[in-house]
C-alpha cells in the first residue's frame, strides 16, 4: 500500500541511502516493511543558522497490513496515496477548416504544440527566430562583439526567452498540469530532481537541449516548425480570424487557419502593435523595472548559510527580498546563484539586461533583478503604453551605455551616494560585451531610481552585506512581465477575434516557465475539445 509521508527531517550530512532506515524508526516499522521509497518534494530549511536541514516528503510503499495501522493514528503527516492519473482528453466534433496555428516557440507555445501534435492535429509553428543550435551562436556574437540578429537573440527563438535564464521551475500554479509539464521536461532530457525539488531549476546549459528535443518530437507527430517566420497579419471575417499572414526571409504567405494561438512572448513589440492595429483587444496591466545587482556567490552563501556555506549539498545559495517604497513594492526578481548579467536586448538602439544561471551554478558572482512596481498610471493611457514606457528606458541606458551592446553600471556607494562612479572594487560586473560607469540616477524614471536606492537599503538590513558599497548596478531590467494583457474570455479565445487564443506571458497570463507552459496546455486543451484532429477527418 502507498503512503504519503511528510515533514520528514533528513540532516544534511546524512545521505538518501539511508533514508528508509529513518523512515522506518520515524514510524516505528521494521525496514524490510518499506519495499520502496520516493522523493517527493526536498526542501532547504536554513531559518535556524545553527540547524540547517532537509524536509522531505516521499511516497512509501508499506506492507499492508502496518500501512492500515499507520493510517489509524490520523498522523497529520501520513495518509494515503494514489497515483494521479492523467485523464485522456476528449476530442470536439468540427472540423478544422485550415490549419491550426501556433505563433511562437516559447514554454506556451512548445507545450500548446506538442499537446496538439501528441493528438494529431499537425499544427504549424512559427518562430521569428533560429533554432535553438544557430540562435545561441547569434546570441554568442553579440555577447563578445554587440553586433545584434533583430530576429534571433535572447528575447526571439526557439525556447524562448527563458532559454537563456536559469531555467528556474517554480510556479505559484496550483494547477495539476504543474505535474506534466516537470514529467515532460524530465522525459525530454531536464535532470530527475525537478521533480522533488522545492526550487526546482534546469539551467541554460541544460534547457536548450531539452527544447531541441521537444521541438523535434513535435515535428516526429507531425506537427510543421518554421523558423525565420514572423506572424505578419491576422485576416478575420464576421468577428473572427480566417488568414494568417506568414513573413519569411523571402515572401509573405497567407495561411487558412482554423485556431491562432499567439504566443508570441513579451518582446515581440511589432507584433503587438500588429495585432493592436488588428482590433485584438487589450489593456495595459501593472509591471516592474529596475536594475541587476551583484554580488560575490560566496558572500551570499555566508549570509543564507552560515557555516554550512559551500557545503556540497547545498549549492549555492538563493535570496528573495521585498520592501516598500510609498505606495510601491521594491523586490528582487529572478534571482540567478552563480550566474552572470546578460545582454537581452531585441533591438539595436536598446539596452535590456537580465540574469543567466547554468546548472551547476558555479559562476563567481550572484545577481538578481531589483525591480520597482510600475503602474498604469505611470505612462500613457493607452493599451500600449506600457511598451512605450519600457521602450524608452532601453533607449536612455543604450544612449548612456554608448552603443555595441555597451550597458551603463555603477556601485551600490555610488549610487547610494549619487556619486559618478570610479571604476569598480571587488565585484567584477559579468556583464558582456561590457560595461561604462554611469550615474543611474541618470537613466533611470526618478520614481524607479528611489525605490530602488530605498529597497537596497532595507535589503542591506535583510540580508547581510546586501548593501556592500562595491555591488555592482547594471541596468536596465524592463522585461519582468508583459505589460498588457491581450483580453480572452473563459474559454480562451480573444473577445474581439473567434479563433485568435492569446496564450502564456507574451498575452499577460503567465509569469515564468511552467506558468506559460501550463496556459500553454489550456490553450491547446480548448482546441482539442472543439475540433476533430486531422488524423481522423476522412
Amino acid at each position: 500500500m502507498k503512503l504519503r509521508i511528510t515533514n520528514i527531517k533528513q540532516p544534511i550530512s546524512e545521505g538518501d541511502e539511508l533514508l528508509s532506515s529513518r523512515i522506518a524508526n520515524l514510524l516505528g516499522l521494521e525496514k524490510q516493511q518499506l519495499t520502496s521509497v520516493r522523493i517527493t518534494r526536498r526542501a532547504l530549511d536554513a531559518r535556524k543558522k545553527q540547524d540547517v536541514h532537509f524536509l522531505l516528503s516521499v511516497v512509501a510503499e508499506v506492507e499492508e497490513a502496518s500501512a492500515k495501522r499507520l493510517l489509524a493514528r490520523a498522523n497529520p503527516h501520513v495518509e494515503a496515496y494514489e497515483e494521479r492519473q492523467e485523464l485522456p482528453l476528449q476530442m470536439g466534433a468540427e472540423s478544422l477548416r485550415g490549419r491550426v496555428i501556433v505563433a511562437g516557440l516559447g514554454p506556451a507555445g512548445l507545450f500548446a504544440a506538442y499537446q496538439l501534435a501528441k493528438h494529431g492535429y499537425q499544427p504549424l509553428v512559427l518562430e521569428r527566430g533560429d533554432a535553438v543550435e544557430q540562435r545561441a551562436e547569434r546570441v554568442e556574437r553579440y555577447w563578445a562583439t554587440g553586433e545584434l540578429d533583430e530576429e534571433s537573440n535572447v528575447m526571439f527563438g526557439e525556447g524562448g526567452a527563458g532559454t537563456f535564464s536559469d531555467g528556474k521551475l517554480t510556479s505559484r500554479s496550483k494547477d495539476a498540469r504543474g505535474e506534466l509539464v516537470l514529467r515532460t521536461l524530465i522525459r525530454f532530457g531536464a535532470p530527475e530532481e525537478i521533480g522533488y525539488a522545492a526550487k526546482p531549476h534546469i539551467g541554460t546549459d541544460r534547457l536548450r537541449g531539452v527544447v531541441s528535443s521537444m521541438r523535434k518530437e513535435i515535428e516526429r507527430m507531425g506537427g510543421e516548425v518554421r523558423f525565420r517566420a514572423t506572424l505578419a497579419g491576422v485576416e478575420q471575417k464576421d468577428g473572427g480570424v480566417t488568414h494568417a499572414l506568414i513573413k519569411t526571409t523571402h515572401e509573405v504567405e497567407r495561411v487558412e487557419c482554423a485556431a491562432l494561438l499567439v504566443a508570441i512572448g513579451q518582446g515581440a513589440r511589432d507584433t503587438y502593435q500588429m495585432l493592436f492595429d488588428a482590433g485584438v483587444a487589450m489593456a495595459p496591466k501593472p509591471f516592474a523595472v529596475g536594475v541587476r545587482v551583484e554580488h560575490p556567490q560566496d558572500m551570499i552563501n555566508r549570509a543564507q548559510l552560515g557555516e554550512l556555506a559551500g557545503h556540497p549539498r547545498l549549492g549555492a545559495a538563493e535570496y528573495r527580498l521585498t520592501a516598500q517604497h510609498g505606495e510601491r513594492g521594491v523586490y528582487t526578481f529572478c534571482m540567478c546563484p552563480g550566474g552572470s548579467v546578460i545582454a537581452s536586448a531585441s533591438a539595436k538602439d536598446e539596452i535590456v539586461v537580465n540574469g543567466m544561471s547554468d546548472f551547476a551554478r558555479d559562476a563567481k558572482n550572484a545577481n538578481a533583478a531589483v525591480v520597482v512596481q510600475v503602474y498604469p498610471s505611470d505612462f500613457a493611457d493607452h493599451p500600449l503604453g506600457g511598451m512605450q514606457f519600457q521602450k524608452k528606458m532601453e533607449q536612455d541606458a543604450f544612449r548612456a551605455g554608448g552603443g555595441d551592446g555597451v550597458a551603463p553600471a555603477t556601485t551600490l556607494g555610488a549610487f547610494l551616494r549619487k556619486e559618478q562612479p570610479r571604476g569598480f572594487g571587488g565585484v567584477t560586473p559579468s556583464y558582456r560585451p561590457g560595461v561604462v560607469s554611469c550615474d543611474l540616477w541618470r537613466v533611470l524614471p526618478p520614481f524607479v531610481a528611489a525605490g530602488v536606492a530605498e529597497g537596497m537599503k532595507a535589503f542591506g538590513r535583510q540580508l547581510r552585506g546586501f548593501d556592500r558599497d562595491d555591488a555592482v548596478l547594471t541596468g536596465v531590467e524592463t522585461r519582468t512581465s508583459a505589460p498588457l494583457r491581450m483580453l480572452r474570455g473563459e474559454n480562451m479565445e480573444s473577445v474581439s477575434c473567434a479563433g485568435l487564443y492569446p496564450v502564456g506571458e507574451g498575452a499577460g497570463y503567465a509569469g515564468g516557465i511552467v506558468s506559460a507552459a501550463i496556459d500553454g496546455l489550456k490553450a491547446a486543451e480548448t482546441v482539442i475539445a472543439r475540433y476533430t484532429p486531422i488524423n481522423n477527418m476522412v
